[in-house]
């Protein structure tokens, strides 16, 4: 289990236990018509859309044992995995070529190229995630509440780099092929949200709300690889000139500090559940490229409360 979700698990038991804990008493308050305790515990479930800008720590360079980002190209990860360990450097065998399906590079008629800078990748792009996560909330009067929230997001990023491959010779194919793959990275996020939230409005169901408040982003680098046709190599294992495995690179990860926003649609369910509808835009620190700075990322979803 990694650290995300110690954390995570850590936090959920800790606030389950807290909301359960608490006596009920004969005091109430409401924040809707309909008499509610002033605990709130639910879940939160919806989608997360990052900002690009760390997803260029994707991009095959990688980092050193140390954690250390790595700025040239002959020590990036795709280099030494394309060009040596699985394109036959020190006597191994050729599996580029065999995924290419086309004559090893060291051959008297070599079927591709060595793989260079400008064959590195482009377009690295965050998609749209889920998003989930434990909401807890003590409502101050009818229209005020502090809330604590901790979500979740598992991230994947994607991008393309080419290969040229060479026509055998006296084939019918006159010009080089240039052949284009995929690269796929993997992130984790724990959101930790403390703010305060405010109702607008007097309807008995619905009205409008706005939240705002302090965000604090653990993120961790999670996973880096790239697929050559059946052919998938993980960039992040380092490998002797043996083959013998030497383990792996430090993956990066940190706490970032930030703030949140929201804006939604509050919905009253009875006595006993709330349910919001929300957007919620959060500049969050992400931590784990070689320039951590703070950038919107964007979310929405939907809530629903147990009225304790």
């Amino acid at each position: 289990m990694n650290k995300i979700s110690h954390l995570y698990l850590a936090l959920f038991l800790f606030f389950s236990t807290l909301m359960f804990a608490q006596e009920t008493t004969e005091s109430e308050t409401t924040e809707t018509p309909g008499k509610q305790h002033p605990f709130k515990i639910g879940f939160y479930v919806g989608s997360y859309f990052a900002n690009k800008y760390t997803a260029g720590v994707y991009d095959g360079y990688g980092f050193d044992m140390d954690g250390v980002r790595i700025t040239n190209f002959e020590e990036s990860w795709m280099n030494n995995k394309i060009n040596f360990q699985y394109g036959g450097g020190n006597g191994q065998i050729d599996q580029i070529a065999q995924a290419l399906n086309v004559n090893p590079r060291n051959s008297p008629s070599p079927g591709w190229e060595l793989f260079t800078k400008e064959n590195m990748p482009v377009n690295m792009r965050y998609t749209a995630s889920f998003l989930f996560g434990l909401q807890c909330r003590y409502s101050v009067d009818n229209k005020n509440a502090i809330s604590l929230n901790v979500n979740a997001s598992k991230l994947n990023v994607s991008g393309n780099f080419t290969i040229t491959t060479i026509p055998p010779t006296g084939s019918s194919q006159i010009n080089k092929s240039i052949q284009t793959f995929g690269i796929k990275g993997g992130e984790q996020r724990l959101m930790i949200q403390i703010g305060y939230n405010r109702l607008f409005g007097d309807n008995e169901t619905i009205n409008f709300f706005a939240e705002g408040g302090l965000n604090m982003t653990y993120s961790q680098f999670d996973k880096n690889e790239i697929l050559i046709n059946n052919l998938k190599i993980d960039l992040t294992e380092f490998y002797d000139y043996q083959g013998i495995q030497s383990g792996y690179t430090k993956l990066p990860s940190g706490m970032g500090l930030g703030a949140y926003a929201g804006v939604g649609i509050n919905i009253a369910m009875g006595e006993k559940f709330t349910i919001q509808l929300i957007y919620s835009p959060s500049y969050e620190g992400i931590k784990i490229g070689d320039k951590p700075t703070l950038n919107w990322q964007h979310s929405v979803g939907l809530r629903a409360y147990y009225n304790f």
